[in-house]
């Protein structure tokens, strides 16, 4: 009867096991575009004061998280409670929609400085535009793939 029973934590991944795991392979790629994101945008100089604040929010705390998300799967972290599965979904999600709002922000003040910055600034920020959309389609992508792993966790 043992045998049959389900092991719901099994099918979570630890160690380097993250690295060759199909949502779990996106960590790194998205701490990459991530990073390029806030290091782009915080190279130019922008007038208005701050109106990029919530890209920067965006960019440092997903960096920030996804790197404490990846080291928790690498420790072996999730494996001493249930539910890890459902927040990998709900953390990648939240992403997605952060990345999202931060990008068609970004993009916005983007357009406004093509037509009153310089334009070494604004290619830096096409640059920044689209490593965010990129990232959030990495973000997306492992939101999918997490929410497949959680229906069959």
């Amino acid at each position: 009867m043992a045998a049959t029973t389900a092991q719901p934590m099994e099918s979570l991944p630890s160690g380097l096991g993250i690295c060759t795991t199909a949502p779990d392979i996106f960590y790194l790629p998205e701490l990459v575009f991530g990073g390029l994101v806030w290091i782009l945008v915080a190279s130019t100089h922008v007038v208005p004061a701050n109106p990029l604040g919530w890209v920067m929010f965006v960019s440092v705390f997903c960096f920030v998280m996804t790197f404490l998300w990846m080291i928790i799967f690498m420790a072996g972290g999730h494996k001493n409670s249930p539910g890890w599965a459902a927040a990998d979904f709900a953390y990648h999600g939240l992403a997605t929609f952060f990345y999202l709002s931060a990008g068609v922000d970004l993009a916005y003040i983007t357009f406004l400085k093509k037509l009153t910055g310089p334009f070494k600034d604004y290619q830096i920020d096409i640059a920044a535009v689209v490593f965010c959309f990129l990232a959030t389609l990495l973000y997306f992508m492992h939101a999918i793939l997490s929410s497949f792993r959680w229906k069959n966790v």
